[in-house]
């Protein structure tokens, strides 16, 4: 897929990436899961977002974390991907240091698909700009 080039906070794309998958917000997780209503899991919940926009994205964390073009926090931008390698887990970033993310299986907000205020409050091990 051919993109702008402006990336950015201010990509309009990216923007769109994490207002998207906010509306999911409160849905639940489920291991495994591929529905963004009926449940999800993190890396479920990253490929079908990125679907969405005409994106595809392998189906778990640790292929993911090999797709688009590694960044670090600081040139991070809205719908970027974080990772976390050692957990498995991937979140999209929203721009404000947080993230949007499929989170365990307990009832939300605990769990569930959920905005995260610290996108960095497990460590990461990998930051990928899918879109260019």
């Amino acid at each position: 897929k051919t993109t702008n080039t402006s990336g950015g906070i201010g990509s309009a794309e990216g923007k769109a990436v994490v207002e998207y998958a906010m509306q999911f917000i409160g849905n639940p997780y489920v291991y495994g899961g591929n529905s963004l209503t009926n449940g999800i899991d993190c890396s479920g919940f990253t490929q079908q977002v990125y679907a969405h926009f005409g994106y595809s994205l392998p189906r778990t964390t640790f292929e993911q974390i090999n797709c688009g073009v590694g960044i670090t926090f600081e040139e991070s931008q809205a719908g970027d991907l974080i990772f976390n390698h050692n957990v498995g887990h991937v979140m999209i970033l929203t721009g404000d240091g947080g993230a949007v993310h499929a989170s365990n299986s307990a009832p939300y907000p605990k769990g569930g698909i959920k905005y995260t205020q610290n996108a960095l409050y497990s460590g990461y091990d990998a930051i990928r700009r899918i879109i260019q």
